[in-house]
């Protein structure tokens, strides 16, 4: 009888030992990914680099890489006799966790459109509407998006993969995440934390970029104050813009559809509950789960390979392209009106709203304190979230 008892104390405790994490993690690249989201939290908390979004993406790969973490918090994958991993398809995790319900939203194509509607709900079109030249800035700022479109077919990767790793250049999150889990959903964690990373690091890669292609006299250049919208303006603008592009290119509509009907709840001024509903209580609520969504996707032995290193490289590319042709478009601007539209604002054409705005107008500041580029800025901005969401539904009609 105490034989036996003693067996099972050992049983009990021998289990308790092979379930523990450190015995559990063998992988190296666990360890480097727990290293890695340890920065993101500190850019995140203590650079303040865009922390509603870098930091449950941080969170979410702190949580997945914690040895032995994975088969609680998202599953387990099926395995061979031999215990050798046969498939990381989404639908074939068994045991499922918390992380692979929250994940589902991201599978299924459900966060990125919501995030849309709360950013609709949050922006004001009025700039872009009182000067629709920047839409050009917009169209100009996804330059990056088709460059690395063809460097990355050039780089050996199939058509559906360069179109999810070039769709980082619009600097647009939501908008990559959809892409690449319609296209090419295995290369989800690298391109997802390599755009909200580089969204993060607006600071860091523009305002070099902006000194560099601008003089410091077109620095400071002082924009007249824009027009007056009409609400009836207001109110048309997302309806018309909705139905002219779905008519055109159906596969915007599920982004650019959402983007224009938060706004129509802003600007109509009769769901003043929705439109609050949707800037913050959805709004923050989506952004928790897709972010911990995304982050839960980095595992070490999936995330570093020298394929994600290519990725993350040529996103930054795309990105520093990105800038660099919403920049000359406004230079150009800038000629043909004869010094009337400061370049800075070029910047803004990147669809990371509102940071890149505020960049212009910190920029622009630096050189003439009194100088106030932030609305000005704001129509490239948006004309960027447009135009990324309508880049992306070409890539979508044409390599779906």
């Amino acid at each position: 009888m105490q034989q036996s008892l003693l067996i099972n104390f050992g049983d009990i405790f021998g289990n308790l030992y092979e379930s523990m994490g450190f015995v559990q993690g063998k992988d190296w690249q666990n360890y480097v990914m727990l290293l890695i989201s340890f920065v993101l939290m500190y850019l995140a908390i203590v650079k303040k680099f865009e922390p509603m979004l870098l930091l449950p993406i941080a969170f979410g790969m702190f949580l997945i890489n914690i040895p032995g973490a994975e088969g609680v918090l998202w599953g387990k994958y099926p395995t061979d006799e031999a215990g050798n991993i046969i498939s990381h398809e989404y639908n074939d995790v068994q045991n499922k966790g918390l992380l692979w319900y929250l994940y589902f939203g991201v599978d299924k194509v459900i966060y990125p459109p919501l995030i849309f509607l709360g950013i609709g709900a949050m922006t004001d079109f009025g700039p872009l509407i009182a000067n629709p030249k920047s839409m050009l800035i917009g169209a100009g700022a996804q330059l990056g998006i088709f460059v690395a479109l063809i460097l990355a077919s050039v780089l050996g990767f199939s058509a559906a993969s360069a179109a999810s790793i070039a769709i980082i250049g619009g600097a647009d999150g939501p908008t990559a995440i959809m892409v690449t889990t319609k296209l090419s959903p295995d290369l989800l964690s690298a391109i997802a934390i390599a755009a909200y990373s580089y969204m993060a690091l607006i600071p860091i890669i523009q305002k070099p970029l902006m000194k560099l292609l601008t003089t410091k006299k077109e620095r400071t250049i002082r924009m007249k104050p824009l027009r007056q919208v009409s609400k009836l303006e207001k109110i048309l603008f997302p309806i018309i813009v909705t139905l002219v592009v779905g008519i055109i290119l159906p596969d915007a509509i599920p982004l650019l559809g959402m983007l224009m009907l938060g706004n129509l709840f802003k600007e109509s001024g009769v769901v003043d509950r929705l439109s609050t509903q949707a800037q913050n209580g959805l709004m923050n609520t989506i952004t928790i789960f897709l972010g911990l969504a995304v982050g839960c996707k980095a595992k070490g032995a999936m995330f570093l390979q020298t394929e994600t290193l290519a990725i993350i490289a040529i996103g930054l590319l795309s990105f520093v392209i990105g800038t660099i042709g919403g920049l000359l478009v406004a230079k150009i601007m800038c000629k043909v009106t004869k010094g009337q539209i400061n370049p800075l604002i070029g910047s803004a054409g990147v669809s990371a709203v509102p940071m890149a705005a505020r960049i212009s107008e910190d920029v622009g500041r630096e050189y003439d304190p009194q100088n106030h580029l932030l609305m000005h800025a704001m129509g490239p901005n948006v004309a960027g979230v447009i135009s990324s969401a309508i880049a992306a539904g070409v890539l979508l009609a044409c390599f779906a």
